[in-house]
């Protein structure tokens, strides 16, 4: 799991890698910690998953 967060908009990024019976998945996460607010979206390959959460700290 890897976690980051971006510092101007306070919002936390982490990417889990998690096994369902389809096979191996991976979560994108992002928190605003202040507001008790969040969003997930879950990817096929570590590509696609990396690549948001490159975009949700840019």
């Amino acid at each position: 799991m890897e976690t980051k967060k971006h510092f101007t908009k306070g919002w936390e990024v982490s990417i889990t890698e998690f096994q369902s019976k389809e096979g191996k998945k991976f979560k994108v996460t992002r928190r605003l910690p202040s507001m008790s607010v969040a969003e997930t979206k879950v990817f096929k390959t570590k590509e696609e998953a990396k690549r948001q959460f490159e975009e949700w700290l840019g």
